[in-house]
């Protein structure tokens, strides 16, 4: 899903009192047993993302941790839009080298004509049509994880073990109204105080969560699950943007001792650091938001170099990988260039 650029994230929608962020409009999905006339098939489809996009970045994440690179192609879109949305100027020529388009709208426009909305990452297209499959960015990830079992590396965790789906849904709805979504509330508020009861939201569910991660390693059980991948996408971005572009500003994450070691260990552990880009981040951000960032400036901070300093988080116990191993390295088409990186 598109970050919140006031221009042409068609998931979003702009009114006088609140910020709110629609459903996404492409909502087919790809099953197992194709039931929506898309099929699981490696080598089908191919996963559109901006390494800047929080929502996108979950569909990174869960793609190298159930080690799907070899049937889900990969397209990482410039984190600096233009008129058109989100562009392929990081590949020779400027065109996607799989699908052959310079924009993504284009994959849109093959599926639906002058659809409402704009366009939004992640995206799932499919490669010999060339059209969009889905945007949805809520249930690309758990269907990773539940519809593709069949192509996941030997070793791949479960990330949404049938036996916590209630308490994983539960959780992740918290996540996402206060904290996934309540920044950018906080971020696009147009008035004093809807931005303070978007502000305060954010702080007090994050509080709740410090408390709750003082006494277990992971949001539930004592894996890695669907629920800690979509809180990290927005605490690995909030020193960075939220706290300073946002105003989402109490306190850093840095400030909160339980929060940012639980933010550490799971950016150390692989599939998590290794597919953020804070150059990315950071531009798209404060380039394209120019409601909220005229000057277009980007800040030369925050220090990022204590992403690689202990936590002590395995003092709590846990499993990573639950009976699972973690994932093997980066390929190097798809590692981080230096400047991303911590």
């Amino acid at each position: 899903m598109d970050d919140g650029d006031d221009r042409d994230d068609g998931n979003r929608s702009y009114g006088h009192k609140s910020f709110k962020r629609s459903k996404s409009h492409f909502a087919d999905r790809i099953t197992a047993d194709g039931r929506d006339g898309h099929p699981v098939a490696a080598g089908r489809y191919r996963l559109v993302v901006s390494r800047a996009c929080p929502w996108a970045s979950r569909a990174l994440v869960s793609r190298r941790l159930l080690g799907l690179e070899d049937a889900l192609s990969l397209a990482v879109v410039d984190p600096v839009q233009d008129d058109r949305s989100w562009r392929f100027t990081l590949d020779p020529g400027g065109r996607d080298p799989v699908l052959g388009i310079r924009y993504l709208s284009e994959a849109y426009d093959r599926r639906e004509t002058g659809y409402p909305g704009g366009v939004s990452v992640p995206a799932v297209v499919d490669v010999s049509s060339g059209e969009l499959v889905t945007n949805d960015y809520q249930q690309i990830t758990l269907d990773l994880a539940t519809e593709w079992t069949a192509l996941h590396r030997p070793g791949a965790p479960d990330l949404y073990p049938r036996a916590l789906r209630d308490e994983i849904d539960t959780v992740a709805a918290q996540v996402y109204e206060d904290v996934n979504n309540g920044v950018y509330r906080a971020g696009f508020a147009t008035g004093q105080q809807e931005y303070e009861t978007a502000c305060e939201g954010v702080f007090r569910r994050l509080e709740a969560l410090a408390q709750r991660l003082e006494r277990q390693r992971y949001l539930v059980g004592d894996t890695i699950t669907e629920a800690d991948i979509r809180l990290f996408t927005t605490l690995v971005r909030f020193d960075a943007v939220y706290h300073g572009h946002f105003k989402c500003n109490r306190w850093k994450l840095t400030e909160n001792p339980v929060l940012w070691a639980y933010a550490r260990d799971l950016f150390q552990t692989p599939g998590f650091g290794d597919t953020v880009d804070f150059d990315h981040i950071k531009r798209h951000y404060y380039q394209v938001h120019t409601g909220i960032n005229p000057t277009g400036i980007v800040p030369l901070g925050p220090d990022l170099s204590g992403w690689l300093t202990p936590h002590r988080r395995e003092e709590l116990g846990g499993r990573p990988f639950g009976e699972g191993t973690p994932p093997g390295p980066v390929r190097d088409a798809e590692r981080v260039p230096p400047r991303g990186r911590p």
